[in-house]
């Protein structure tokens, strides 16, 4: 399987067979083209899907050492995402499978994340899954590829955009996670007391804006923060969000622990999953509710085009596959 994942800022193609190896693994980072703005410009990233992708796909195809007449199908991410982006993946997706007569499987980005476990360990259905990246922060139950129970989501930002503008806060860089992780190394995660926002409540719902705003405030009543004052600042909003994430993670493992009992995975999966606090939190948080911790490495944590070529295995082996004019979605949520 092709598969092809323009979705935000990362321009990537791989080539993975259903025996779980990756025959191709190529990706483009545009952090750079990115950080003079803080933040991710849609246009600067359509484009720079437009300029590489084709190079990048004759870049796989010739890693794995196959034609396309080789290929089962060609899968790409038809959303949620940044709508232009996508386009420029799907598209290219699209000619590929009708020139080649390949079947085309749209994936979901969300589901790419959420089957990647599958992919690296042996995990089975059901699962309990943290989905937690730049825009998304969901507690979900996998039952089966297609099938999403959603436990809980933020109802403002997600965990991931928290971390890049507290790291725009800081003057720590773009992009955020990395930036922050790296800070509060050398700081202290006790020194400034922040808020914890909807935790302690029966639901499995998530919030970060009124975190974000505390560390902003904080950053403000500071009369000269030295670069101490930042490092601890860092330590303290990054344990903020592992407590957060954690304790409503409890909650609903819980649930899951209660309505699907022959369960025995809690995995994580998004870009956020990479940052070594939060692992280390879970753990502990699986061990105690009897689950089996599972984080793929994290080059898969993050956007690639590896997850995307592997939920398009699972998908056309379920006989799952797409029309030539399934459309880009910048919204499509993985469950109601």
């Amino acid at each position: 399987m092709l598969g092809i994942e323009t979705s935000c800022d990362e321009t990537a193609v791989a080539v993975v067979s259903s025996d779980r190896q990756v025959l191709a693994h190529v990706l483009h980072s545009q952090h750079e083209d990115h950080r003079p703005f803080g933040g991710v410009v849609p246009e600067i990233a359509a484009r720079s899907h437009v300029e590489r992708l084709d190079t990048m796909i004759g870049q796989a195809m010739a890693q794995a050492e196959l034609d396309f007449g080789d290929l089962d199908g060609i899968a790409a991410t038809a959303g949620p995402g940044l709508v232009g982006g996508v386009m420029v993946g799907l598209v290219e997706a699209k000619a590929i499978a009708a020139v080649h007569k390949l079947p085309l499987i749209a994936v979901n980005h969300l589901e790419g994340h959420a089957l990647t476990a599958r992919l690296t360990g042996e995990v089975t259905f059901p699962y309990l899954l943290l989905l937690v990246s730049g825009g998304h922060c969901q507690l979900l139950v996998v039952e089966e590829v297609g099938a999403y129970q959603k436990l809980g989501g933020t109802i403002d930002d997600a965990a991931g955009e928290a971390f890049d503008k507290t790291a725009k806060l800081l003057g720590l860089g773009f992009p955020g996670g990395p930036a922050v992780e790296r800070a509060a190394a050398d700081g202290r995660p006790d020194r400034f007391a922040l808020p914890r926002p909807m935790t302690g409540r029966d639901d499995c719902e998530f919030s970060f804006s009124g975190l974000k705003t505390a560390v902003r405030q904080t950053l403000e009543n500071l009369p000269a923060p030295d670069q101490q004052d930042i490092a601890d600042l860092a330590a303290s909003f990054q344990q903020a969000v592992a407590d957060i994430l954690v304790e409503r993670t409890g909650r609903a493992a819980e649930i899951f622990r209660q309505g699907w009992p022959q369960g025995r995975h809690l995995v994580v999966a998004g870009g956020v999953a990479a940052n070594t606090t939060l692992r280390d939190a879970l753990d502990g948080l699986a061990r105690a509710s009897d689950l089996e911790l599972v984080v793929p490495p994290a080059r898969l944590c993050t956007d690639n085009g590896v997850m995307i070529a592997w939920a398009g295995i699972e998908r056309l082996q379920r006989g799952l596959q797409d029309p030539l004019d399934v459309p880009a979605r910048a919204r499509w949520p993985l469950a109601a």
